[in-house]
């Protein structure tokens, strides 16, 4: 099973360990094209503070996000999932797995990234600023720049396996899967179900649809769970004690689109 997520905006300080090793990263395939993200981000940010402020979106309060990218090949690192705080990360806790649970999620859960394209948990990365949505200069937006690269790599790191889609709107522009893949794909979204005059309302509220996917990735982590596919995702999202509604691809070579209903959010 192979899990895309999404990154957070805030991350983590950069650690104390060596500087950032890009051969050491998972997905070697992807070093070309994060060697010329990386190398124009850091040109920006030491050349222009205003002009890079504008380029990456940031208000007044995050101008010292420039600073952290322009020390970016001499920084800290830590493990990606260490770097990466916020409402689903939180949920999943990756801390405080055990050991079993941890190994399964080094192999299995991939965190799609403006500058990196991707990273598994364990990839030692310095903190950065620099989201899917950015337009550089000489690259041009990211989510356009990096779909060539992922396209090349990502379905081999899939595998013969379910690939479980918890990924937001920005970042599944980086990589749409096709064909074979996307059949063994489901793409998840978080519905909160409430009665309004005896009427059942539902809706997406970012917050706990960030939180619930990182709860759901947990239990799957910590049950061991193995679903070879969308269908048996499903059954092994009910088993886990999750109200699920799936809709099977009406056409081949489309993912499966699977509702998690709640209703209580926190």
């Amino acid at each position: 099973m192979l899990v895309l997520l999404p990154p957070s905006e805030g991350k983590a300080a950069s650690g104390r360990g060596a500087p950032l090793k890009p051969e050491s990263l998972s997905l070697p395939g992807l070093a070309a094209a994060r060697a010329a993200v990386l190398d124009e981000l850091v040109e920006l940010c030491a050349a222009d503070e205003e002009k890079a402020r504008g380029v990456l979106g940031l208000s007044e309060g995050l101008r010292g996000e420039i600073a952290k990218n322009v020390e970016l090949r001499t920084a800290g690192t830590r493990p990606a999932g260490e770097i990466y705080t916020g409402v689903l990360y939180d949920a999943l806790d990756l801390a405080s797995l055990d050991a079993a649970a941890r190994r399964r999620a080094g192999r299995s859960l991939l965190v799609f990234s403006g500058l990196w394209g991707a990273v598994r948990v364990g990839d030692r990365i310095p903190s950065y600023r620099c989201s899917m949505g950015v337009k550089l200069p000489g690259l041009g937006a990211l989510g356009a720049y990096w779909r060539g690269p992922m396209a090349q790599v990502l379905p081999e790191a899939a595998g013969d396996g379910l690939v479980l889609d918890l990924r937001s709107s920005a970042y599944t522009a980086a990589w749409k899967p096709k064909g074979e893949v996307a059949e063994r794909t489901a793409s998840v979204r978080v519905l909160h179900s409430q009665m309004v005059d005896g009427v059942e309302k539902r809706s997406v509220v970012s917050h706990f649809n960030k939180a619930t996917k990182g709860r759901l990735v947990r239990d799957l982590l910590v049950a061991g769970a193995r679903p070879k596919g969308p269908a048996e995702l499903v059954e092994t999202l009910r088993e886990l004690g999750y109200t699920v509604e799936a809709e099977a691809p009406a056409r081949a070579g489309r993912a499966w689109s699977l509702d998690v209903v709640v209703t209580e959010i926190h």
